[in-house]
């Protein structure tokens, strides 16, 4: 593989992503988590979408949504004088969208499961709420929050159907590492698939190790 830039591509797109799918996705959970009402389930329904649509139809809506004729892109476009779509702005959306889900489910879980009395406890010494959350709430479910950030890493840097969707195929500008991939497999480039291939599979090996040494640390 001489061209390597599909591969620092996604690696901008997907730490950018993942950071923003982390600081949204933590404040809706920890939302979620402490709502009690009958919406909690239907915004956490809407938000879980990405994960059971079609990546195509997922990426249409977002073309949609974006493109020059949909109001995000309008609006993007009068005030930057540049579209959205066909560019690593689009691929970061696409991969945040992908990845929020995971985020937010993960870290739902992990925050509902935190004791109540040590946030009772807390608030007994004066802590004010926000204090109580970050210092207590968050802090207690950090592991499971950080798998889930973890998880958001991985289906972002693997994203493929919404990223040529949204951001197409332009090597250089848009081109992430999986749709290279995909291309040089068009292409019979079998020396270029094979390398992307193993580089995305080493990264998504390393994640998963790590995600599976939270997972044991939190267990004991």
């Amino acid at each position: 593989m001489s061209d390597w830039s599909p591969l620092w591509i996604s690696l901008r797109v997907t730490l950018i992503a993942t950071i923003f799918a982390a600081v949204v996705g933590v404040v809706v959970a920890y939302a979620l988590a402490k709502m009690r009402s009958r919406w909690a389930s239907v915004i956490e329904a809407i938000i879980t979408v990405p994960i059971v649509l079609p990546p195509t139809v997922l990426g249409y809506y977002l073309l949609t949504l974006l493109g020059s004729r949909g109001p995000v892109g309008k609006a993007w476009e009068s005030v930057f004088g540049a579209p959205i779509v066909f560019t690593v702005t689009g691929a970061t959306i696409a991969a945040t969208v992908s990845a929020l889900p995971f985020v937010v489910r993960t870290s739902r879980a992990a925050i509902r499961q935190v004791d109540p009395r040590l946030e009772e406890a807390a608030r007994i010494c004066g802590l004010p709420e926000a204090a109580v959350a970050l210092r207590v709430t968050l802090r207690v479910a950090s592991r499971g929050i950080l798998a889930g950030v973890a998880l958001g890493f991985a289906r972002a840097l693997g994203d493929f159907g919404v990223t040529v969707m949204v951001a197409g195929n332009i090597p250089g500008r848009s081109q992430t590492l999986p749709v290279a991939v995909y291309d040089a497999v068009q292409a019979g480039n079998d020396g270029a698939a094979r390398t992307g291939s193993l580089v995305l599979a080493a990264i998504a090996l390393v994640v998963l190790m790590l995600l599976a040494q939270l997972q044991v640390r939190r267990a004991r």
